[in-house]
Formats: C-alpha cells, sequence, structure tokens
C-alpha cells in the first residue's frame, strides 16, 4: 500500500527518503516534490521501471518521460553532444525549471521509449529531488497525474491520481502551477537552431536573451499543466 510521508517533520523526512532509495533499487515508482510541479519518479536505467511509470500514468512509449539529473556532470555522461549555447542555458537556468532535449549517448543500456535517439534533461532546484538524485542517480520523471488531468501541485493530489501505483510519496508541500519549459537543441548541429517544444517557467524573453537568434519561437499555447 502506498504511503505518504510529510518531509517537514524530521523523522518522516529520513524514513521517506529512505524507503523512495529502497523503491527505486527494486523498480518501484515514487513521487516527489520538484521546483515545478510533482512528478513520478523511476530509475532512468530500469525499462521495467519505466513502463511501469508510463502504464501509471496511462502513456505509451511514444511519450518519452524526461530525465531529472543532479548537475552539469550527469548531462556530460548522458549527451552525445553538449553545444555551447546549451551549455549557456544550462549556466542560465539549472537548477530551474528548463528542459533540454539533446541527443542522448548512444552507449548508454537504457530504454525510456520511442525517443528517436534524444533525451529530455533538467536539473531541479527543490532540495528533496536534488538529494534523492545525488544518492540514486537519474530519474526518469513525468508530472504525477494521470494523463489529460491537470498536474498535481500536491503530494495528496498525486496520491489521489496516481494510488498504489507508487511506493512512495514524498510531501515537500505545494509546488508551483507551472510545469518546465522545453527547448529542442537535439538538431543544433545540424541546423544551428533550438526551437521551444513547450512553454512553461522560463519564458521565452528569458531564453532569447541568452540565445538570441539562435532561438526558434514556438505557436504552441502555454502548457495546461496535464503533463
Amino acid at each position: 500500500m502506498a504511503a505518504l510521508y510529510d518531509c517537514s517533520v524530521p523523522s518522516e523526512l529520513l524514513t521517506g527518503m529512505r524507503l523512495a532509495r529502497s523503491a527505486i533499487g527494486r523498480g518501484a515508482l515514487v513521487v516527489i516534490p520538484t521546483d515545478t510541479v510533482y512528478g513520478i519518479a523511476a530509475d532512468a536505467f530500469n525499462p521495467v521501471a519505466i513502463q511501469a511509470l508510463l502504464d501509471a500514468k496511462g502513456r505509451t512509449r511514444s511519450s518519452p518521460p524526461p530525465v531529472l539529473v543532479p548537475g552539469v556532470a550527469t548531462l556530460d555522461a548522458l549527451a552525445e553532444t553538449v553545444s555551447q549555447p546549451v551549455r549557456d542555458l544550462v549556466d542560465a537556468f539549472w537548477p530551474g525549471g528548463l528542459t533540454i532535449i539533446v541527443p542522448a549517448r548512444s552507449s548508454l543500456a537504457w530504454d525510456l521509449g520511442d525517443t528517436r535517439g534524444t533525451v529530455a534533461l533538467r536539473q531541479p532546484s527543490d532540495p528533496i529531488a536534488l538529494e534523492l538524485l545525488t544518492e540514486v542517480g537519474p530519474l526518469a520523471v513525468s508530472s504525477a497525474n494521470l494523463t489529460g488531468q491537470p498536474a498535481a501541485t500536491t503530494a495528496s493530489l498525486a496520491l489521489e491520481s496516481l494510488g498504489d501505483s507508487v511506493d512512495v510519496y514524498l510531501d515537500g508541500g505545494e509546488t508551483e502551477t507551472v510545469t518546465s519549459t522545453i527547448v529542442d537543441a537535439s538538431s543544433f548541429a545540424a541546423d544551428g537552431s533550438i526551437r521551444i517544444v513547450r512553454h512553461g517557467a522560463v519564458s521565452e524573453a528569458e531564453l532569447r536573451a541568452v540565445l538570441g537568434d539562435v532561438l526558434l519561437g514556438s505557436d504552441r499555447p502555454a502548457d495546461r499543466l496535464d503533463g
């Protein structure tokens, strides 16, 4: 049965983190707070756990989850190439609400779904998420809600949506009501541009201040918080 731990209580934080590490290690799912909305997390290198994440959300392999990382060193380990504009974005907005799609390192033994050779990476700023990432490594994380429903901004809302498909819920208080901005830098080497895939926590103006004409805009409306 799923358990929820109030991370503002030191004893529950210690217990919740210990059980979250254990759950990730055995391929189970954990809900964690981030600096945007709550996320449902799985070991990025465990294909069974990835499929469980997709099943819990009601998604197919055509919607592979992003991967949260503890820092820039992990970006370099997971990406085949990291262009200078990507490094500029990381310097400006990590840790924070910017997800960057880059070419995935071809030698990695993982299966996130139908990624077409790319991976979407982000370093969050939430201390609970960062501590867990530092201890267990990269986590595949998608918003903690069923597909088509609003993203959860509290652990209780995530529990209502996902129930016992998740083993451990870490309650870090109410989060922001926006998801991360997503940009696609995977084809930068080919066409010299980076495009906005989803609007969110980092504005187009903020991105353009860093990237200039390298950034291509998007006609897509602001994210609807459906993950």
